[in-house]
C-alpha cells in the first residue's frame, strides 16, 4: 500500500505570485498551473470574472516532494496559523541557509538559523505569505 502526504498551500488571490516566489526560493519545478477560468464551465454555478485568473490547482516539485497550491474563491477568507508548519529537511547546512534566507525575504524570523543539539543548521521563518517553515539540516552520524 502506498501512502503519501503533500503540503497544500491556500492563498488569497496571490497564488501565481507565491508560485514564482517558491519556484526560486526552493529551486522548485512548476509541473502544472490551472486557473478557475480554465476549468470546465458549470451552468449551475457561473464563474464570476473576479475568479477567472485565480489558481484552482497548481503543482510544484520540490526535490522529492509535491507542493500544491490554490487560491480561495473570491469572498472566502484565508486564515493563517502556526498550527501546521512545513518542515524542509536537507543534508547540507549551506543549502538550509540559502533556503532560510530566501523564505525570510519579506517574512518574519521566528527562530534564527543556528546550530542546535539535533541539527547543524535549524531555524523557523514565517514567510511573506503567512506560511510557517521549519528548515532543518540532518546531522551526520
Amino acid at each position: 500500500m502506498a501512502l503519501r502526504m503533500n503540503p497544500y498551500l491556500v492563498m488569497d488571490g496571490n497564488a501565481k505570485e507565491a508560485i514564482q516566489f517558491y519556484e526560486k526560493a526552493l529551486d522548485a519545478e512548476v509541473v502544472m498551473v490551472q486557473t478557475f477560468g480554465e476549468m470546465p464551465a458549470n451552468p449551475d454555478f457561473p464563474l464570476p470574472d473576479s475568479a477567472r485568473d485565480r489558481i484552482s490547482h497548481a503543482l510544484l516539485k520540490v526535490g522529492e516532494t509535491d507542493l500544491m497550491f490554490s487560491d480561495t474563491f473570491p469572498g472566502q477568507p484565508v486564515q493563517s496559523s502556526n498550527q501546521v508548519q512545513v518542515c524542509i529537511m536537507t543534508d547540507q547546512a549551506e543549502q538550509a541557509k540559502r533556503i532560510y534566507e530566501a523564505l525570510r525575504e519579506g517574512g518574519q524570523v521566528v527562530m534564527p538559523l543556528q546550530e542546535t543539539f539535533w541539527s547543524p543548521a535549524y531555524g523557523i521563518v514565517a514567510d511573506k505569505y503567512g506560511v510557517n517553515w521549519n528548515i532543518s539540516t540532518e546531522a551526520k552520524a
